[in-house]
């Protein structure tokens, strides 16, 4: 396996990783729909519309925080959430270089298997 390969395989599991894991979550991922929608949110107001105690949607906050997707600021006494794209962002663009790999691959093995 090249250094290439290497780099590229710690930053799956650094970079891409929690970001999947965490949006592979139902409640985690209707809790960024939230955010999409309106931002920031205090987690009364997240928990309004939810079966979820503020406890439950606290610790999904927290995945969802330290996989870069959402950020808090205090105001007050209470934490506001917003949504963060950018580890979105870059994990669709790691998808769209996978796929294109795959396409080239896949590409390869039909005109191989075609002849």
């Amino acid at each position: 396996m090249s250094g290439r390969a290497r780099a590229s395989l710690a930053t799956v599991r650094r970079v891409h990783a929690p970001v999947f894991a965490a949006l592979g979550d139902e409640t985690r991922l209707s809790l960024v729909a939230r955010l999409c929608e309106q931002s920031p949110l205090s987690i009364s107001q997240l928990t309004a519309r939810s079966k979820l105690t503020r406890q439950g949607i606290s610790k999904h906050l927290r995945v969802l925080q330290d996989a870069g997707l959402v950020g808090s600021v205090r105001v007050g006494r209470e934490s506001r959430y917003e949504f963060k794209p950018k580890p979105i962002r870059e994990s669709r663009t790691y998808l769209d270089d996978v796929s294109s790999l795959w396409d080239d691959t896949l590409g390869r093995l039909k005109s191989f298997v075609e002849r």
